[in-house]
């Protein structure tokens, strides 16, 4: 008897779960950055999301819970995802340097490139790019078919065939000054319209 759909995308989400499960392994292994006995900060969200949210290293709330987006941005996001109907279940975070050193410069770039096994993994519909730091790294990773992007906030465009792409700036530098936040919303508030055109299957 065939296999279902439902069934299908259930074993996909399995492999999916496995992957990361491994890859979360390989990072907590992993000595390449001098973090000393400090945990890494790892990517948090569904393994099968349509947005990937990417920023580019982690602040102290981040580090202490060893998971991305924790604290005042996370909670900003939640907060943004709510006002432009984004089911949180759609989404997964993670840092392009995810080891806590003092100075993000001093992350591995081996390390760094596990952001490509992410993407693989999670295959999203839409990475958001957070920043020109994060940008440029994004840029240098050179993801298998991707085109190059601009620091363009709040303009679509397509990093592969498959993931577009929506750059924001960094969101932890805008969350104490009025004129930032806006610059981030203004951005952010595009992938509202990028999800509301999503097709329904």
């Amino acid at each position: 008897m065939p296999a279902t759909d439902d069934e299908i995308r259930e074993k996909y989400l399995e492999r999916a779960i496995r992957e990361l499960n491994t890859l979360t392994r390989e990072i907590q292994g992993c000595d390449a950055c001098p973090r000393g006995g400090i945990m890494p900060v790892l990517g948090s969200g569904h393994p099968q999301a349509d947005v990937f949210m990417l920023k580019h290293a982690p602040l102290p709330s981040e580090v202490e819970e060893g998971v991305a987006f924790y604290g005042r941005s996370g909670t900003a996001l939640m907060k943004a995802l709510k006002r432009l109907q984004i089911d949180p279940l759609a989404v997964y975070g993670t840092l392009c340097a995810k080891c806590p050193v003092g100075d993000p410069s001093l992350a591995d770039m081996e390390c760094v490139a596990r952001v490509i096994e992410e993407l693989a993994i999670v295959q999203p519909k839409v990475v958001v790019v957070m920043g020109e730091d994060a940008l440029g790294i994004l840029n240098d990773l050179n993801v298998p078919l991707s085109k190059p992007l601009e620091y363009v906030p709040g303009a679509r465009q397509q990093l592969t065939p498959s993931i577009d792409a929506i750059v924001t700036p960094n969101i932890d530098e805008c969350l104490d000054e009025e004129d930032a936040k806006r610059a981030f919303w203004s951005a952010f508030r595009v992938l509202g319209e990028w999800y509301a055109d999503l097709p329904p299957f």
